[in-house]
């Protein structure tokens, strides 16, 4: 069904001892190198199972990468009452979109009715999360995104870029487009899979693909309260997962310039928890962060000084000259948007993703100085004034055009 890939299943790896064939109620664990957590993370899903949803057939499905550290025994020698079935991608193949393909066309051969996904990470994962997803999936809605608390600095990615952009331009407040716990029915699953996957879809970009097709789509959207996000935290890095969430992003939104919804806001129904628990802490090497921002910064010097508009990119060579980085949410809102311009309308896609990294991390670095004595629930609120920021002043970009 999936296009523009040559990734072949039937090379996959399963082990579906108990010859599952259909399934009403499926719940996904993408893993690489887990085997330290996936067999907490299956009881807890068990558990959330049974208590909830006895009177349907389930499955627990583990969508694997073939990890090298026993990850797949240790999913299959976990005690349970609910079936499960493991698939890995062939040992050449590494990425979590792949893991979410498997996913997509196994629910689809099961007949699945309702599906969750959940990080095999999860410290935090109760039961009931399992019910609280599943349950508006049941009830009608397409997609279901978690909404927890996580520490101000962990998800920055999703902090900095992802929510304001899906706020900004399509009208949606969705407060984790790419918590890695998701809901979601067949029907959106089969639509993602006629979707255009971008090589970077395979990887990290799969949770912004998913949610941005979910919107794009006009399928119907929830959010779901689930207490505290503790797993193993994503403090700002310069690795493959932002060019790889980004890439995926920004062709999403250039490619449907036509659907930006810029006339009103799309309301997002809430469900479940409204006070959350306090986070889990992330550390942050702010002096790495410096350093690292500093060089790449100017390593990438001319190709910002393509991207940005003359009066940001000079605020900003001032700036770094004095090493003194302080990027506010009005200025970053400004460079996020000259950067989704000019991907639109410059031949250095690459580059210029590469180019927004140092600014990303100076954004992070600003936010942690801004923020650092100030209490969870303030910085919650900052990060959402901020989101609204760039639904407030979307014409800025489109002023552009």
């Amino acid at each position: 069904m999936a296009n523009n890939n040559n990734y072949k299943r039937e090379k996959n790896i399963i082990v579906n001892k108990e010859r599952v064939r259909k399934a009403d109620l499926v719940v996904g664990i993408p893993s690489f190198n887990e085997a330290d957590n996936i067999s907490y993370v299956v009881g807890q899903v068990d558990k959330g199972l049974v208590k909830y949803f006895k009177n349907f057939n389930s499955v627990i499905i583990n969508l694997d990468n073939n990890s090298t550290d026993g990850t797949k025994d240790k999913f299959l020698e976990t005690k349970t009452k609910t079936p499960k079935i493991y698939i890995s991608t062939p040992n050449s193949i590494r990425g979590k979109g792949y893991n979410f393909y498997n996913l997509f066309n196994k629910v689809v051969d099961l007949k699945a009715r309702a599906i969750t996904v959940v990080d095999a990470d999860l410290r935090s994962i109760k039961p009931a999360w399992i019910n609280s997803f599943m349950k508006l999936i049941l009830k009608g809605y397409d997609y279901v995104t978690p909404y927890y608390a996580r520490s101000e600095y962990d998800g920055s990615i999703t902090n900095n870029i992802c929510y304001p952009l899906i706020y900004g331009l399509f009208g949606c407040n969705i407060r984790q487009p790419i918590g890695g716990d998701f809901a979601f029915s067949t029907k959106l699953a089969k639509y993602w899979l006629k979707q255009k996957w971008h090589k970077t879809t395979f990887k990290y970009g799969i949770d912004i693909f998913m949610t941005m097709n979910a919107v794009l789509g006009g399928f119907k959207i929830a959010q779901v309260g689930l207490g505290a996000k503790i797993h193993k935290p994503s403090a700002p890095k310069l690795g493959p997962m932002f060019s790889q969430v980004v890439t995926t992003l920004f062709k999403n939104i250039i490619f449907n310039k036509d659907k930006w919804n810029l006339n009103k806001e799309k309301e997002i129904p809430f469900f479940g928890r409204k006070n959350f628990d306090k986070p889990q802490t992330v550390s942050v090497d702010y002096k790495g962060m410096k350093a690292t921002s500093i060089f790449n910064f100017r390593a990438n010097e001319e190709m910002l000084r393509r991207i940005l508009s003359p009066r940001v990119f000079l605020k900003l060579k001032r700036m770094y000259n004095k090493e003194k980085i302080l990027i506010d949410s009005g200025l970053w809102q400004k460079i996020v948007y000259d950067a989704v311009y000019a991907y639109d309308t410059m031949d250095a896609n690459g580059g210029l993703i590469e180019a927004l990294k140092p600014l990303y991390f100076g954004r992070s670095l600003s936010f942690f100085k801004e923020t650092l004595e100030k209490p969870f629930t303030v910085c919650e609120s900052e990060i959402s004034e901020q989101a609204k920021l760039f639904w407030e002043n979307r014409n800025y970009l489109i002023n552009k055009y």
